[in-house]
């Protein structure tokens, strides 16, 4: 092709589309036509393009008409539909939803660990991985290359606005009906208090969910804790990892942290695995506790790398590492990362140009 390819941001209003359409005025331009699409609800909108007001586009095969590269932020079910459409007529499409995560002829790509999959694209679309396994497989992959990881035991604590919209909104709902009452001082007070749960599985104000993502599968274990395991098996190539999760819903708004226990097939030092962090792309090491430094949602909130610290070596074995992640969940976790492919893709279809 000649001249820079075209770009359709495919749920433009979204969170996540918000967040995308942001970071394309931020970045290094490489693109030609950058057209937003919606649902029909939100056609006739319009939005900010690299400073410009442009319409939105109601989603139709003639919205993605001279499009080159797709990105889709949009719910799985609607990717499922659109998808294969838009890669029908040759255009590669970047997915961040969880209808493609599991497919093998899918790559799933996180550029910082696995850029070299892109290419296996037969389908001719490229899938993003959730935003916990984002933050998780970016530091964990230069850990893995160094020492070679052999079992993962995980717990999450996962932003409301991890449901989208909704779960924001939920959230800052419940929070007001909770904020001057005594409520969270009895058993089941909040109930009482919060009529609606929203997206969540229970009351989220003032409260932690121990459940994220959908009806249980087998053995009680929700999707986010499947999807977590199978994706960081993907990404890192380790079909046989082990890896335990517990995925917990919390009362912030944004950013994803995670508590991580990993084990090596060999000794690993604290001072070696910091070194291989503070080195590692995509990654913040901010890592002193005796200097109150160490890595909080807040912190993390509106940057694009995942920030690491509390990195331990294990007391009782010599292998493994305790580490705690936050990674904004909207940013790196989806919009950036779905950026970060496409503009690995725009490289190959313009030749001479870096990606």
């Amino acid at each position: 092709m000649t001249g820079r390819p075209h770009l359709a941001v495919v749920g433009a209003t979204g969170a996540v589309g918000e967040v995308l359409l942001g970071l394309l005025a931020l970045r290094r331009d490489v693109w030609g036509e950058i057209r937003p699409v919606a649902s029909p609800r939100s056609a006739g909108r319009t939005v900010a393009v690299r400073g410009e007001s442009v319409p939105v586009l109601p989603l139709t095969e003639e919205a993605l008409a001279g499009i080159d590269v797709a990105v889709f932020a949009v719910p799985a079910v609607v990717a499922a539909q659109w998808a294969p459409i838009a890669a029908a007529k040759g255009i590669v499409v970047v997915d961040g939803s969880a209808a493609f995560r599991a497919d093998e002829d899918v790559p799933l790509v996180v550029p910082e660990v696995n850029s070299a999959a892109l290419r296996l694209r037969s389908r001719g679309i490229v899938a993003s991985p959730a935003a916990t396994t984002l933050a998780m497989t970016a530091a964990l992959g230069a850990l893995h290359a160094e020492y070679g990881l052999a079992h993962l035991v995980v717990a999450t604590y996962q932003a409301a606005s991890g449901e989208g919209r909704a779960g924001e909104t939920a959230l800052r709902t419940q929070t007001a009906l909770v904020t001057g009452t005594t409520a969270g001082r009895q058993t089941g007070d909040l109930r009482a208090v919060i009529a609606e749960d929203g997206p969540f599985a229970a009351p989220l104000a003032h409260n932690a969910v121990p459940w994220c993502g959908g009806a249980p599968g087998d053995g009680g274990w929700s999707g986010e804790e499947l999807g977590l395991r199978a994706e960081t098996r993907r990404i890192l190539g380790l079909p046989a990892l082990k890896v335990s999760a517990t995925c917990v819903r919390v009362p912030l708004v944004r950013t994803h942290a995670l508590a991580v226990h990993a084990r090596f097939e060999r000794e690993i030092t604290q001072e070696h695995a910091q070194d291989i962090l503070r080195d590692a792309p995509g990654v913040v090491l901010y890592d002193d506790p005796a200097a109150g430094e160490f890595p909080t949602p807040n912190d993390a909130v509106g940057t694009d790398p995942v920030w690491v610290g509390r990195v331990r070596r294990a007391l009782d074995e010599p292998e493994a590492l305790d580490l705690f992640l936050c990674g904004d969940n909207l940013r790196k976790g989806s919009a950036l990362n779905l950026l970060q492919i496409a503009e690995l893709v725009a490289g190959e279809l313009t030749p001479g140009r870096e990606p």
